[in-house]
């Protein structure tokens, strides 16, 4: 590991953290983190996708000192792997956001805050090492994530809701008061009318931070992101819980890559859960990867230390294919790395 917590030997995957972490946490808030839209086709078909691309190790390489460093927004990283926003933290674990940070800067690797997370930016950015951060923005009626939330059937027959004491730091009153605005309150909207042209112009106008914007699935929209100048694009469905039935992120990544490589950053966010599963991503042509649900796992399951070991499993798995591979760097992994089999029975390299 990273650092020195005592280490439970019988959690060897993330597939044990998911496991350890859900019996860890009411159910009601287990089936939240864990839930999709409506038939949760597109949720599952996320993590399937990666089963779907076979490896082909190639041998006899040297690969002493593989490196799996790599840079984004100007920061170098650890490895090509971050946090995605995921909305309040701590309904997995008190320290909520803070530990996630702790965590990621101890890795050094970038966090995504959400603009529904349950910890100020600040104190959220206080917990840094010199490793990047990112920041969600949602756009309210009152004014970019989303124009509308998807239907989410376990919420609605939980009832879910967040309990009284928990706090959005990061979204305040829009009229300037101190009450703190919670999604499942009634008469909050969403702004259905962003727009490229618009919407960008206007974040344009606030920061002069990287704009990426995530949600990405067709080779149109790079179009219009690299068109719009923007800083990166991140190929994403929100964990398939927003509109149920569109591809798998690694399925329309092959589109996405294919208008876009070597003209925009491209990053991928959606189903990981093995180092493997990284190298994949990148072998398709994804500059880097973003975990959603695996740090609030982590959380679940151990607090911080949960979240430090579920990044060293990521790590060492990938770092592992890629010597097994024959891949001493990042840039050495390349689509011939993978095939797939054809409904003929034949494997087929890409």
């Amino acid at each position: 590991m990273s650092r020195h917590y005592s280490r439970d030997p019988s959690i060897l995957s993330i597939v044990d953290i998911v496991e350890q972490g859900s019996i860890r946490v009411p159910k009601v808030y287990n089936d939240y983190f864990n839930g999709g839209a409506d038939a949760m086709i597109t949720s599952r078909d996320n993590v399937d996708a990666f089963t779907r691309y076979k490896l082909r190790p190639r041998v006899l390489r040297d690969v002493s000192n593989a490196d799996l460093t790599t840079n984004i927004f100007g920061n170098k990283v650890a490895g090509p792997i971050g946090f995605a926003p995921a909305a309040a933290h701590r309904l997995a674990h008190p320290d909520g956001e803070l530990a996630t940070s702790r965590a990621a800067a101890a890795n050094n690797i970038p966090m995504g805050l959400s603009s529904w997370a349950s910890e100020s930016l600040e104190d959220v950015a206080a917990q840094g090492k010199g490793n990047p951060y990112m920041m969600q923005v949602t756009f309210f009626k009152d004014f970019v994530d989303l124009s509308v939330l998807g239907t989410r059937l376990n919420e609605t027959r939980n009832k879910f809701s967040f309990p009284p004491n928990m706090k959005f730091p990061n979204l305040k009153d829009p009229d300037g008061g101190e009450e703190l605005l919670d999604w499942t309150a009634p008469g909050l909207d969403y702004d259905a009318t962003i727009c490229w042209d618009k919407s960008i112009a206007w974040l344009r106008e606030q920061t002069k931070m990287e704009i990426w914007l995530k949600g990405i699935y067709t080779g149109e929209d790079v179009e219009l992101a690299i068109k719009h100048k923007l800083d990166g694009v991140i190929i994403s469905n929100h964990g398939g819980r927003q509109l149920d039935g569109v591809p798998a992120t690694l399925d329309a990544l092959r589109e996405c890559v294919a208008k876009g490589k070597g003209r925009i950053p491209i990053a991928l966010d959606g189903g990981i859960r093995h180092g493997s599963d990284i190298f994949k991503a990148i072998a398709l042509g994804a500059d880097f990867c973003f975990v959603g649900r695996i740090p609030v796992w982590g959380l679940a399951y151990n607090g911080e230390a949960g979240v430090d070991l579920a990044v060293d499993l990521l790590l060492r798995g990938l770092k592992q294919t890629m010597m097994l591979c024959g891949c001493r760097t990042l840039k050495d992994i390349k689509k011939e790395h993978l095939s797939v089999l054809q409904p003929d029975g034949i494997l087929s390299k890409l």
